[in-house]
């Protein structure tokens, strides 16, 4: 089997388990909370659960009670509010990471940061059930720890690709970060009926031992660069030196061009691009298991099938489209530019609309899954469009440019639940859900739509200016003692 594909392989399970720490959080939040949670003796309830709640008098206050057959001594009192701070924590502090994890990737290596990222975002999992027992904020601490490390996973993995993966071969590789999809479909799937079958706590000790394996096997599998891998082929190194060897030229570290960074306009559009295609994602992903089984009322074990079901779908089309998109670049049909707007227009404007539809979907069950179930395989489509993208624009600075990239788009993670949390404090209902709709609609389409007006994916002149300068310096040089050669045989 050829090296890269077994980075692609790693690369794959390692970003799967990256999202299981991310969004393990949600779908054992639906069995951690009370049912329901109260406020000043009224319990404001979604419409769509009329059919199937119970009604207590007690001293002429009557009260919603939604029926369960679980213990509640294992749960907690946390309103809406506090729901919000414990699902966005994770991604509070996550997106100071990016940028220092892409220059630590830079100067130590990308397996190295990588890997030693995710192996202990699964240590701390073993520390969530305990710390929940506390308060919602000690919760909430861990998860702050637990998204500070895992902030620098993206671009430490776009280091190593710029490094193992020709031009035309990236679709198909970053395809692998779509491993996030099937983390976040397994964690939902399973776990739903873990839930039911013990408790929420199963979840987190589960994930955590699987995500040491795998640190394990990384760091006996992965090298960081084809130059140093021990049992690589000839032809496998050649093949892969002599394609992307035009494009990065330097194998010690090189200083950062902040302000060619900075001012980019095209690097600026990937920025934003990504960031609305992350809005709708996270809107999706993480309030998924709250809205299927607050706003429509499908018990633990449906909502956690039903969540996790379009997230492996989204990986399925994304390796198939990204492989569409490698073809069209390869057999030159469509320009690389070209090949990622159009990724664009799926991933974000596409998105965009099918997140309105959920809005009108109103109670029926069905078609709001089919809905959701869309959106997230859209969205699978950002393999293809700014994520490769990223890698396009200055090899050299890969790391650098996804974390530029991930500081904003993780933005999205902790704003969005907040902005959820307003809408639907102690108003669980279709209509306020609706506007969280609107809004994640609206950011998707504007966001896509610029990014194909404007954007392109040329390779930018920064990326190579220190070679540029280096060469110019050594010519000068050569050009002093040639000089300076002649000046002394005259002078003899």
């Amino acid at each position: 089997m050829e090296k890269r594909t077994v980075l692609w392989y790693m690369t794959f399970w390692g970003f799967a388990l990256n999202s299981v720490y991310r969004m393990n959080i949600n779908i054992a939040i639906v069995s951690m909370i009370k049912h329901p949670v109260k406020a000043s003796n009224v319990t404001l309830i979604s419409e769509c659960f009329q059919h199937n709640t119970i009604i207590e008098s007690n001293n002429n206050n009557s009260q919603v009670i939604l029926p369960t057959k679980s213990n509640d001594d294992d749960k907690f009192e946390w309103d809406e509010h506090q729901q919000s701070i414990v699902l966005g924590a994770f991604f509070m502090l996550h997106m100071i990471m990016p940028i220092p994890g892409g220059i630590l990737a830079q100067h130590y290596g990308g397996k190295y940061v990588f890997g030693l990222c995710n192996g202990l975002a699964a240590i701390l999992s073993f520390a969530i059930p305990a710390s929940a027992k506390i308060s919602y904020k000690a919760l909430t601490g861990i998860r702050l720890i637990q998204g500070f490390i895992a902030g620098s996973t993206w671009p430490a993995m776009h280091t190593m690709t710029a490094k193992w993966i020709p031009k035309h071969e990236r679709s198909w590789f970053v395809s692998a970060y779509i491993g996030n999809s099937v983390g976040t479909a397994v964690i939902y799937m399973t776990c739903g009926y873990l839930i039911d079958l013990y408790n929420w706590e199963i979840v987190f000790y589960l994930t955590g031992a699987i995500g040491l394996l795998w640190y394990i096997c990384w760091t006996y599998f992965v090298y960081e660069s084809p130059a140093v891998h021990p049992t690589i082929t000839e032809e496998e190194k050649s093949y892969i030196e002599s394609s992307i060897g035009k494009q990065i030229k330097s194998s010690k570290p090189l200083p950062i061009p902040w302000k060619s960074l900075l001012s980019s306009k095209p690097l600026i559009l990937n920025v934003l691009t990504s960031n609305g295609g992350m809005w709708g994602l996270f809107t999706i992903s993480t309030q998924a298991p709250t809205y299927f089984n607050f706003v429509l009322g499908l018990s633990v074990k449906q909502t956690g099938f039903w969540a996790g079901l379009p997230y492996i779908n989204r990986w399925i089309f994304a390796f198939g489209f990204s492989t569409f998109c490698d073809h069209l670049i390869k057999s030159k049909t469509m320009s690389v530019t070209n090949v990622r707007k159009l990724s664009t227009f799926f991933c974000n404007i596409l998105q965009g609309l099918l997140i309105l539809g959920i809005s009108f979907c109103g109670c029926n069950a069905i078609a709001s899954i089919t809905m959701v179930t869309l959106t997230a395989i859209v969205n699978g489509c950002s393999a293809s469009g700014v994520l490769a993208g990223s890698v396009d624009l200055a090899p050299n600075y890969a790391g650098i440019i996804l974390g530029l990239t991930s500081t904003f788009g993780v933005f999205a993670g902790f704003v969005s639940p907040i902005i959820i949390g307003l809408f639907t404090y102690h108003q669980q209902t279709l209509g306020q859900w609706s506007k969280v709709f609107y809004i994640s609609s609206a950011i998707c389409c504007s966001t896509g739509l610029l990014y194909i007006l404007f954007a392109n994916s040329e390779v930018q002149k920064w990326n190579n200016k220190y070679d540029s300068d280096d060469i110019e310096k050594e010519m000068n040089d050569i050009k002093k003692k040639t000089n300076s050669n002649d000046q002394n045989s005259t002078n003899n």
